[in-house]
C-alpha cells in the first residue's frame, strides 16, 4: 500500500505553462487588491457565484485576500492570479481549494476578467493548476461544480478532462442569495485519468 502523503501545507509556488504565469495573491499589493475587486464585482461573476462573503469594496477586497493567504499557509487552500506569461497583464484567477489531503481531493474554481475572455484563458489556466494538484500536491481528484446552465463553464471543464458526473440538487447559493438555492454541475477528473490535450 502506498504511503499516505504527508499533511502538512504545500509550498507557495508559481507556476508556468501554455503562455500563462500563475503566482499567489498578494494581499499588499494595490494592484492586486483592486484586480481580485474588479473580478468579483463583474456582472458576469456575480450571474453564476455568490461568495459566502461578499466583496464590496478594496477593505473587503483586501480582507478576501488575507483570508486566501491564511488558507494557502494552512494548506487548505492555493489561489493564483493568472497572468499573461509575456506581460504579467492580470487575466483573472483560479484557485485550488477545499485540499483534503487524507482523501486526496480538492474542488477548483476561476473566473476571467472580461477584457481576457474568449482567449482561451480559463482552459489554459484549469490545465496548469489542474496537473500541478495532481501531481506535486500528489491529489488524486479534482472536483469542479458550476451553476446548472452556465455551458461555457461546462465547456471548459470538459476540456480539461472534466468528465460530467451529474447535477447535484440546490448545492450552490442562487445569484445574490443566501437565503435560496439552485442546481449545479459535478464535474471532476481523477490523477488516472489520460492527460487531455494542450490548447
Amino acid at each position: 500500500m502506498a504511503p499516505i502523503r504527508d499533511q502538512s501545507p504545500a509550498p507557495l509556488t508559481e507556476l508556468h505553462g501554455h503562455g500563462l504565469r500563475l503566482r499567489p495573491w498578494d494581499a499588499a499589493s494595490g494592484s492586486d487588491v483592486e484586480t481580485w475587486l474588479r473580478g468579483l464585482r463583474d456582472p458576469e461573476f456575480q450571474r453564476w457565484n455568490t461568495p459566502l462573503r461578499l466583496v464590496t469594496d478594496r477593505r473587503s477586497a483586501q480582507e478576501s485576500l488575507l483570508a486566501r493567504a491564511q488558507s494557502a499557509t494552512e494548506g487548505t487552500s492555493m489561489s493564483f492570479r493568472i497572468a499573461d506569461a509575456a506581460g504579467d497583464t492580470a487575466l483573472g484567477h483560479i484557485g485550488v481549494n477545499e485540499i483534503k489531503y487524507h482523501l486526496k481531493v480538492a474542488r477548483v474554481g476561476y473566473w476571467v476578467l472580461p477584457e481576457a475572455r474568449g482567449r482561451g484563458v480559463a482552459t489554459r489556466a484549469l490545465l496548469l493548476a489542474a496537473h500541478w494538484a495532481l501531481t506535486e500536491l500528489g491529489l488524486h481528484r479534482l472536483e469542479l461544480d458550476h451553476a446548472l446552465g452556465h455551458d461555457a463553464s461546462c465547456r471548459i471543464a470538459e476540456r480539461c478532462g472534466f468528465a460530467y458526473e451529474g447535477t447535484l440538487r440546490g448545492a450552490i447559493f442562487q445569484e445574490g442569495r443566501h437565503d435560496a438555492f439552485r442546481d449545479a454541475h459535478l464535474h471532476a477528473r481523477l490523477a488516472t485519468d489520460p492527460e487531455p490535450a494542450g490548447p
